[in-house]
């Protein structure tokens, strides 16, 4: 039941940041479209995952959140470093606590990409212990004896 949820929230998470995203033309350059790209091929390793269950999908699929969890500190960065940016065009002898922080509140909301980690650890609770592993599990157990 809990691992159902999950993966409603994490399917209603990409859909809905992925129009968002849509919605403020967040496709200008090729920095933006990488949370796009990797919200869509997430859906797309998933819809592979209801056909084929295979555990390399799921592997995949943890891989892909783990991008998620990486394109999330990434985007942060850029975010903050653009806000920064234009502050000091706009007030160049700028510095210390209050650039911080107008870099924080600036035109890119710097926090925005932390939903793509929010996306990517909800993505990894859905994995963790799956069933799609219980065959390697026990195939790995066989072959050790069931010593780990």
């Amino acid at each position: 039941m809990i691992r159902a949820l999950l993966l409603a929230v994490f399917l209603l998470g990409t859909l809905g940041t992925g129009i968002e995203l849509l919605l403020l033309g967040h496709y200008e350059n090729s920095w933006q479209w990488t949370p796009l790209g990797m919200i869509a091929f997430s859906l797309v390793v998933l819809a592979f995952r209801f056909c084929l269950r295979d555990p390399r999908v799921m592997r995949l699929f943890q891989v892909t959140m783990g991008l998620f969890l990486v394109s999330g500190c990434l985007g942060i960065a850029l975010h903050y470093a653009n806000n920064r940016e234009f502050e000091l065009e706009m007030y160049p002898s700028m510095g210390g606590i209050e650039l911080i922080w107008e870099s924080l509140t600036g035109a890119m909301p710097a926090l925005a990409p932390g939903m793509m980690i929010q996306l990517g650890l909800v993505g990894l609770l859905y994995t963790y212990r799956h069933p799609d592993f219980s065959n390697i599990r026990a195939a790995t157990n066989r072959d050790t004896g069931g010593q780990r």
